[in-house]
């Protein structure tokens, strides 16, 4: 039988409702000083981790509202294929030796993985908006959502459960 661990305050940063952390405010900090880099770590069908690198930002949800860590990924991407098995994911911003890791619920929104509520309008603006808030710039819009169109890129956006971060 295992034992599930009260999750302190310490262990999260500020809570607010059924276990969701709302403070993405040490995270966001993060993001600009390594250009918006992230390790970002998903599970395989085997339970085994696998990572990647990507850059990401703090966005809030295009649906719901509420701050959630985005990121864009190319259609067919092995971190898209583990999200869709097991809708988890854990994401790590550093800048030298100060980190914070986010872990939360993952959703998918693409050509691949449509909802009702984003038409393809409003997914190239939810594309852009996570493409600047991890640092992005770009001369040419219309190139961009081209580019997004093409390779079937997907909005992943990270509901937290859980953040923490090393002591300052």
């Amino acid at each position: 039988m295992t034992r599930e661990r009260k999750v302190t305050m310490e262990d999260t940063g500020h809570r607010s409702g059924a276990g969701t952390v709302t403070d993405l405010a040490a995270f966001a900090e993060l993001v600009p000083l390594d250009d918006g880099l992230c390790v970002l770590t998903t599970l395989r069908a085997d339970g085994s981790a696998q990572s990647s690198v990507v850059n990401a930002g703090v966005v809030e949800h295009p649906l719901r509202g509420g701050p959630v860590v985005a990121l864009v990924a190319a259609g067919g991407s092995r971190k898209l294929h583990n999200l869709r098995a097991e809708p988890r994911a854990t994401i790590v911003a550093r800048a030298g030796w100060r980190w914070t890791t986010v872990e939360g619920d993952a959703e998918i929104i693409g050509p691949d993985d449509p909802d009702p509520d984003v038409d393809d309008a409003r997914l190239r603006t939810v594309l852009r908006d996570i493409f600047r808030a991890a640092g992005g710039v770009h001369d040419d819009w219309d190139a961009y959502d081209r580019v997004m169109a093409e390779q079937r890129r997907a909005a992943v956006l990270i509901t937290p459960r859980r953040s923490y971060t090393n002591p300052t």
